[in-house]
């Protein structure tokens, strides 16, 4: 069997998120709930997302300077 980790930290695979996600898990904080996937180093929440078909995180852009700004 073919396995592909989403999650090495806790030995968590893609099968494994999708069974999660086909009995109603919607969001990584409630995957974290049910098997700790992304509750570690946190690398595996972007690919979490995108199984789950939330695509990335917004990333939040840079603001102006409070000095340029005045």
């Amino acid at each position: 069997m073919n396995r592909v980790y989403v999650c090495s930290c806790f030995g968590i695979t893609e099968q494994q998120v999708k069974e999660h996600a086909g009995d109603g898990i919607r969001t990584p904080r409630q995957i974290a709930s049910a098997c700790k996937a992304g509750t570690d180093c946190g690398s595996c929440v972007r690919r979490i997302q995108a199984l789950l078909g939330r695509g990335a995180c917004p990333r939040r852009e840079p603001t102006e300077d409070l000095e340029e700004a005045a």
